[in-house]
């Protein structure tokens, strides 16, 4: 078995060995994985947080002993800052890193990977199931741009956006908002949802297709465009902009 750890920033993961295929999730800096297959320029990974499956470039990953993946993927300790910068001591080098990437065997403002010594400044997240965090996470991404696929403050989509929050709360979601919609307990009224419950929406066939995350004064905080507020009832979310209903209530979850 091979094991690879992504040091770049963001790195696109695809749903085949192409690059004009669809990028359907992403890995971030600090994120290790185990590879599945070999292809020219390729490799197919499954990411070890969410055991998401994909395929990167052969250029854009390092390979890692299974000691080192074991180490790293004990990590629990995020970068706060909406653009952070990690600076490499040997060889001398930097990477600017979005909200949510991993900084592994973090310790008084540094960290390490691939032998090499790293300092971080700036907001340090410590993964702690702390609901009351949640709202403060998901607010410091509002009016993040949508991006299908995307897992960042610079593009990030619906179930993306709620598996980070909860990521750094130490809980562990799948990736996509219907394997998102097996977790929790469901409420049979939307006057029971607390802050932090999840909300699910389906389309015409009824496939869930969008999440959100419930606020207080029955709104919801979701990536729809982009990271936005909306007011929420049991038909569903309410766009006042747009003046109508534009996803169908489907469920409301609660996980914690």
């Amino acid at each position: 078995m091979k094991y690879g750890v992504c040091t770049l920033s963001i790195v696109p993961v695809r749903a085949s060995a192409d690059d004009r295929s669809e990028m359907t999730s992403q890995l971030l800096f600090g994120e290790v994985f185990t590879v599945l297959d070999e292809k020219p320029s390729w490799i197919k990974i499954s990411m070890h947080f969410d055991g998401y499956i994909g395929w990167i470039s052969d250029k854009q990953w390092e390979s890692i002993s299974s000691e080192e993946f074991e180490s790293i993927s004990k990590t629990k300790v995020f970068s706060g800052e909406p653009l952070g910068l990690v600076q490499f001591e040997t060889p001398q080098s930097f990477s600017l890193i979005p909200f949510g990437s991993s900084l592994p065997s973090f310790h008084e403002g540094k960290g390490r990977i691939l032998n090499s010594q790293f300092s971080f400044q700036g907001e340090v997240l410590e993964a702690m199931n702390n609901k009351n965090s949640l709202a403060h996470h998901a607010l410091s991404l509002l009016n993040a741009p949508y991006l299908w696929g995307g897992r960042t403050p610079f593009g990030i989509d619906c179930s993306g956006f709620i598996q980070l929050l909860y990521r750094l709360i130490d809980v562990q979601l799948p990736r996509d908002a219907y394997q998102q919609a097996d977790f929790g307990e469901a409420l049979g009224f939307i006057a029971e949802a607390q802050l932090g419950d999840l909300a699910f929406f389906d389309n015409a066939e009824g496939r869930i297709t969008h999440v959100g995350m419930l606020l207080e004064n029955h709104t919801i905080i979701h990536a729809s465009g982009s990271v936005r507020i909306d007011s929420i009832d049991q038909t569903g979310i309410y766009n006042s902009k747009l003046n109508k209903h534009t996803h169908s209530l489907r469920v409301i979850k609660r996980i914690l």
